[in-house]
């Protein structure tokens, strides 16, 4: 996004221009005329966007709302009721202003705007590969946008995220998309910050990238016109403002979701504090990329930065900028998890691609492409060597999701059976899934751990196996443990839940 004035130039004009190992400028066969006649051209961004979500979902073939974003359904739904959004309960989730906003809009489909949100997921997963594929075909080349985008859509926790609709997805293609803009077109302004604000709607970490832009914005005036900067200044506030005013309007106070947050980080005792950043972020990135990427990422920034710098400086201070913010929450007491890291984890994907194809950016008769080439011939070896252990890691982790998707399939259907209400689960984990599907809130339906039901129905797993796939996190205070209360008699079961009632 920033730096970025020979990129976007370049990206108009068709043509990619490096210096030469003597001074020199040379026009790159490779780069001249990527975007004229590629065939990334010849079909829109939605289309290729709505094609990889569709082979991402043929391939991965699971799909469905996590415990977050059905909360965010749930609250959306009670937004479109009139009602206040009941935000102070057992272990909820950080609210999100635009997914709520979908969770609004997608009221009038009842319990169908889980799915819905499932295919908002599996575009956005769509929308992350490709725009990965153009940041690092305008940076580096098709090849190493081809190379990053394939990192990206293969790593494990983005499938893993992006098909349990985690919020974080929607996220990263929307400031890819503000980078890419500002990639374009330098100092565009109102629509990179119109798209960092939708981000920072969803995560704050975006108004870190909304001030940085800003100062990139006033630093290109040539007479300091302020006034110029008044409405991209309103874009940028934007986002925190809405935020702010919702957690105020909702909760009663405008850092709720701050507060709400470091709280269940210091429950689930989640690892924060600026402190674990050096440590604990390089192990997170190792999490969702894997060594060889970071080796061949580590490779492309030093590369790239020495003998491709006006094409690296923008992805770098990206970069820089997505750490930079994350660290900011960690410090302020936010927790330190593998989701959070996606964006920078897809910069160094584009990074990878740049380790591995950067070299063709190189005039063909400088010397240093062949230690560039060394560097990516030892880069794909690692890369070669970790695909089946990478094989096997997806495999288990679609089989996993594969008997939660089962396992929620079968709450859908069993909770339409209860003969009398209230309705009593297990843990707080099923609250937000029975309050969408019956249409109650939250509030209404009870969390045994806390409390045991004297009449109603309450919701019993039907094995072990179920208990462990439904626990929401390995430190949960209330874990997932069987139980039936006194004077319920059994009624009816599925493969995953049984149910226990007394109604009078």
């Amino acid at each position: 996004m920033l730096l970025a004035d020979d990129v976007g130039e370049r990206a108009r004009t068709m043509a990619a221009v490096e210096r030469g190992p003597g001074g020199h400028e040379f026009e790159s066969s490779e780069g001249a005329g990527q975007y004229r006649a590629g065939p990334m051209r010849r079909l829109s961004a939605p289309a290729w966007i709505s094609g990889l979500a569709a082979v991402v979902w043929l391939v991965w073939h699971h799909g469905f709302a996590n415990y977050d974003t059905l909360y965010a359904l749930v609250w959306g739904r009670e937004l479109a009721h009139g009602q206040t959004p009941g935000y102070k309960g057992s272990l909820t989730p950080t609210p999100h202003p635009l997914a709520e906003a979908a969770g609004f809009v997608l009221t009038p489909l009842g319990d169908g705007a889980a799915t819905a949100m499932v295919v908002i997921a599996f575009l956005a997963l769509g929308a992350v590969g490709y725009l990965v594929y153009r940041l690092g075909a305008l940076w580096f080349g098709r090849a190493a946008g081809v190379l990053a985008a394939a990192i990206v859509l293969t790593r494990e926790p983005v499938l893993s995220y992006g098909s349990r609709a985690y919020v974080d997805l929607p996220y990263v293609a929307l400031v890819l998309a503000a980078v890419l803009v500002e990639a374009r077109r330098p100092r565009a302004g109102a629509p990179v910050l119109g798209l960092l604000a939708a981000a920072g709607l969803v995560r704050p970490e975006a108004w870190a990238f909304s001030a940085v832009y800003l100062v990139w914005l006033a630093a290109g005036q040539r007479e300091r016109d302020w006034r110029a900067l008044a409405v991209p200044a309103a874009i940028a506030a934007s986002g925190p403002f809405v935020w702010l005013v919702s957690d105020w309007l909702i909760a009663g106070g405008p850092f709720w979701s701050l507060t709400g947050t470091r709280d269940n980080a210091a429950t689930l005792h989640r690892v924060t504090g600026l402190q674990h950043v050096p440590i604990t972020v390089p192990r997170r990135l190792g999490e969702i990329l894997r060594e060889p990427v970071l080796l061949g990422a580590a490779g492309g920034v030093v590369l790239s930065l020495l003998w491709l710098r006006r094409r690296a400086l923008a992805p770098a201070v990206v970069g820089l900028v997505a750490i930079a913010a994350f660290a900011l929450l960690a410090a302020a007491g936010l927790p330190i998890i593998t989701r959070y890291l996606i964006l920078p984890a897809a910069i160094l994907a584009i990074f990878c691609g740049a380790g591995v194809f950067g070299w063709l950016r190189l005039a063909r008769e400088d010397p240093r492409r062949r230690w560039w080439m060394a560097f990516a011939a030892v880069t794909v070896l690692a890369l070669a060597t970790f695909v089946p252990s990478q094989y096997h890691r997806l495999r288990n982790t679609r089989r996993a999701l594969a008997t939660q998707q089962t396992i929620e399939r079968d709450l859908k259907t069993i909770v339409r059976r209860a003969p009398c209400r209230p309705i009593s689960v297990p843990n707080h984990r099923p609250l937000p899934l029975v309050a969408l599907v019956l249409d109650v809130r939250p509030s209404t339906v009870l969390d045994a751990t806390l409390a045991t039901p004297a009449r109603g129905t309450f919701v019993d797993p039907a094995s072990a196996r179920v208990s462990r796939n439904f626990i929401l996190d390995p430190h949960d205070p209330h874990p997932l443990v069987p139980r039936v209360p006194p004077g319920f008699r059994r009624g009816a079961a599925n493969p995953s839940w049984v149910l226990y009632s007394r109604c009078r």
